[in-house]
């Protein structure tokens, strides 16, 4: 039975890409936002696609909350669905003379949202593919390349896989851990394969270095908190820190979102594993000193169920036709796994959600010179 809380919740996911990037505009508006659009060219029948970007408070701000939905296109639906609770619930309430700003970014991989993939229009992983030079997207790693005819098969998918089975086998061999970071850190060898990074900057990486830091303009602090869904307990976040972060900072993100949600980085038994090419290295090695980041990784399936629906869904795109049912099979089932038809689920995800952004504007306001007025306002109570 549906409660009341679950309605509220469930009215904020939209069922496409489209009309979550209308409702997200129209949103946006409402609150007297700032919207810029950034176009993303694509062939094909996917050619109406935009990154799209909500400033919500000062032109000029002294501190900014940054909000990225979509970097791996399907678990946009989630993060699309955050921001836009977080516009029609929050937003409203900030005073006349904020001095800070949040900068929401919608669908930062729209091909993969609309057309249900993980990946972009070139297959790549864009939390693979913020680099600093070409050769940085070279090789693979050395447990990728003894996987790779078991994970990425050239052929369509079929029912009977016994996936489960043979991905229990290499863990019980190599170790889930090693397995993880073996897999899902990053090749750059197998265009057509799983967690591709690509061989340059793919267009959404491109919108991103060139625009980020104007949207944070002169603050003198930044907090980044990027939206992802797939990893983790079900209906649970993870706050995950990238491995830069020194570890005297720790327990300032501990103190704004809690010990039990804070992860420092990747280890033999932390949610994420060991990545290159992410978003997160990229801005805290670019821009100011002051620039903190988080990947909020809300948990969904266990990590094999993911990890077939995602192998399912690549065959299927690079070896089957749209029409069959073998290729909607999985492309549902992926939606599933990265966005969950539950209500429980959704509601739990929006709540946490909306308290992470909560947080991230209260501790970046103590940021604030003495002589400016606070903006505890700004994101909730």
């Amino acid at each position: 039975m549906k409660t009341e809380a679950h309605h509220e919740s469930e009215r904020f996911f939209s069922p496409s890409y489209i009309v979550a990037r209308q409702r997200f505009r129209k949103a946006a508006t409402s609150t007297g936002a700032a919207l810029t659009q950034h176009p993303i060219k694509t062939t094909g029948p996917n050619q109406n696609l935009t990154i799209d970007v909500a400033t919500i408070g000062s032109a000029d701000p002294t501190w900014t909350v940054v909000i990225t939905s979509g970097l791996h296109g399907i678990e946009g639906f989630f993060g699309s669905a955050i921001q836009l609770a977080w516009l029609t619930q929050r937003a409203t309430r900030r005073p006349q003379k904020a001095r800070g700003a949040v900068v929401l970014v919608h669908a930062v991989n729209p091909y993969g949202f609309a057309c249900l993939r993980r990946t972009n229009e070139d297959n790549i992983d864009l939390n693979r593919n913020f680099f600093d030079s070409h050769e940085s997207y070279t090789g693979a790693p050395d447990g990728y390349q003894a996987l790779a005819r078991f994970i990425n098969p050239a052929s369509p998918p079929t029912h009977r896989e016994f996936f489960r089975l043979k991905a229990l086998w290499f863990i019980s061999r190599f170790g889930l851990p090693a397995l993880k970071d073996a897999v899902a850190s990053g090749q750059y060898r197998y265009p057509q394969g799983l967690f591709f990074g690509g061989h340059d900057p793919a267009s959404s990486t491109r919108v991103i270095q060139h625009n980020l830091p104007k949207w944070i303009g002169r603050s003198v602090s930044t907090l980044h908190v990027d939206l992802h869904s797939g990893l983790g307990r079900y209906g649970q976040h993870r706050l995950l820190l990238e491995k830069s972060e020194h570890p005297s900072e720790i327990g300032w993100y501990r103190d704004v979102f809690g010990d039990d949600v804070v992860e420092p980085a990747a280890g033999q038994r932390g949610t994420a594993y060991d990545t290159s090419g992410t978003l997160g290295q990229w801005a805290t090695r670019h821009l100011r000193k002051d620039y903190r980041f988080v990947n909020a990784e809300f948990g969904t399936y266990s990590i094999i169920r993911v990890l077939s629906a995602l192998r399912a869904e690549n065959r299927a795109f690079f070896f089957d036709r749209p029409a069959t049912g073998a290729y909607m099979t999985a492309k549902s089932n992926l939606l599933e796994c990265f966005c969950p038809s539950s209500n429980r689920w959704r509601t739990q995800v929006i709540t946490q959600g909306l308290a992470i952004i909560d947080r991230s504007v209260r501790a970046q306001t103590m940021t604030e010179p003495a002589s400016h007025p606070r903006n505890s306002e700004l994101g909730g109570n």
